[in-house]
């Protein structure tokens, strides 16, 4: 075994590790579709002998994301046929803010792997650019599947002790992040969490308070691991 093949396998297992973390952070009702076929297509990608180089792997996950993208669109076309004009709109808005978001987060990712080196951290940046996507489209199935044409009434999140907890925390890894990253790339750090904001402020609305809990949750691992990663080297 070469040490390029050696140094890429190890690399393809922390990122399988990090890719479970992940999914296990994922939105609770999503658990049921672990064995989603694009899920299933990405780890047969992966383990592909010409697709194990880093550019290999990481061209994987691209794809799995697209596919998911594509499944995002699919799922709210079908949220959609269920709803009424007025609701059409409060989603449509929310799919809005989630793509500005999306965008934002992705270059507030590019400006946070700056600061790493090794490709494992390549592996890394690929997988969360994946998962917002997968979430996405996973938490829209769970709402056209569940849909009884009834709005959802959640309590305030003051009032939720687990969502204060949980949105104290998300906070608190942003600071850290923040303070963490260079001078130069904060602004699209805040820039980031300001359309997250306007994405969840979008979107809790709309859903339940698990689904709200699992929103907020997925945020705080992305911080936490952000602010663990920056300027890792």
């Amino acid at each position: 075994m070469t040490v390029r093949t050696s140094r890429t396998l190890r690399a393809l297992t922390a990122t399988l590790a990090l890719a479970a973390t992940m999914f296990a952070a994922a939105p609770a009702r999503a658990e049921v579709a672990a064995a989603d076929p694009i899920d299933t297509a990405m780890r047969a990608c992966l383990a592909r002998a010409d697709r194990s180089t880093t550019a290999g792997q990481i061209q994987c996950m691209e794809e799995a994301r697209g596919a998911w993208r594509a499944a995002t669109e699919s799922a709210l076309v079908q949220l959609n046929a269920k709803l009424k004009p007025a609701d059409q709109k409060r989603w449509k808005l929310s799919q809005q803010k989630w793509v500005a978001w999306r965008d934002a987060e992705d270059t507030m990712l590019g400006a946070a792997f700056a600061t790493t080196s090794g490709s494992t951290y390549q592996l890394y940046e690929a997988d969360m650019r994946l998962q917002p996507v997968r979430d996405r489209a996973l938490a829209l199935r769970s709402e056209a599947a569940n849909w009884d044409g009834k709005a959802p009434r959640s309590r305030a999140c003051s009032a939720d002790a687990r969502c204060e907890h949980v949105s104290y925390d998300l906070n608190r890894y942003y600071r850290q992040l923040y303070a963490r990253m260079p001078k130069h790339a904060r602004p699209a750090v805040s820039r980031a969490q300001s359309a997250w904001r306007a994405y969840r402020d979008a979107t809790t609305p709309l859903i339940d308070e698990r689904a709200r809990l699992d929103l907020l949750g997925a945020r705080l691992a992305t911080l936490k691991r952000l602010s663990e990663t920056v300027n890792n080297r």
